[in-house]
């Protein structure tokens, strides 16, 4: 199990403090997107060579942990 907590970086000036992998420009939102348009891992490795399969299921695991942390308000 990858620990997401040491890939993921939150910096105040990078990318508008959005979460990044490993401190570059690429977003845990860029990866969730292009997953859920259906690159595949190797489409991803081909295209961010930069990009690690160990990224790619950190960004996996801390959507997945912002998403049991969510509050959700019935109406």
């Amino acid at each position: 199990m990858v620990d997401y907590r040491k890939i993921i970086t939150i910096e105040p000036g990078k990318r508008g403090g959005k979460p990044c992998i490993r401190g570059m420009r690429i977003t845990v939102g860029d990866i969730l997107g292009w997953l859920s348009i259906g690159m595949s891992h190797e489409e991803i490795f081909e295209d961010f060579p930069e990009i690690t399969k160990e990224d790619i299921l950190a960004a996996l695991a801390f959507a997945a942990a912002r998403e049991q942390k969510s509050l959700i308000i019935a109406a």
